[in-house]
């Protein structure tokens, strides 16, 4: 073996838990303190039930989760906004023109246009300035969205 190269050996370091307990063993350290030991540990002392919090990893677990879950709440209730019947006819993006020929015949929210298309195209083409491609544009549009737009004939 080289000289002077190897670490200085301790034949009676200890060992020093966090629960109390210590003992003595070979090593290269003079003092050694660790966390949990076979007294301590719940494998070894059949109580497997206690959870052993180091650092707030069980914390940091039921923080992601929650992170989780509360990103799937507001994405179900994103998309059931998209589809409100009490959604505004402006937020529809629609031309002017068939924006204003609603609003004047006073269907304010898409509720009130999916009913009046489910009375027919009579009904709805009875609105003043409204006309076939108005009624077409309108079905994409509501289609887009993801309304159930009522089928007439």
């Amino acid at each position: 073996m080289k000289n002077n190269i190897h670490p200085k050996y301790y034949p009676d370091a200890t060992i020093t838990c966090a629960c109390g307990n210590t003992w003595k063993t070979g090593s290269t350290r003079k003092e050694i303190r660790t966390e949990i030991c076979s007294s301590c540990h719940p494998f070894f002392t059949g109580q497997q039930q206690r959870i052993i919090d180091i650092e707030g990893q069980v914390d940091r677990f039921y923080k992601r989760l929650q992170a989780r879950q509360d990103y799937v709440e507001t994405v179900k209730s994103r998309e059931e906004s998209k589809t409100s019947l009490e959604r505004p006819i402006a937020e529809l993006e629609l031309s002017t023109r068939v924006t204003d020929s609603l609003l004047k015949a006073g269907l304010d929210n898409v509720g009130k246009v999916i009913n009046l298309i489910g009375q027919g195209e009579a009904a709805i083409m009875a609105v003043e300035g409204f006309g076939r491609k108005s009624l077409i544009d309108l079905k994409k549009r509501l289609r887009s969205l993801g309304y159930e737009v009522p089928e007439t004939f």
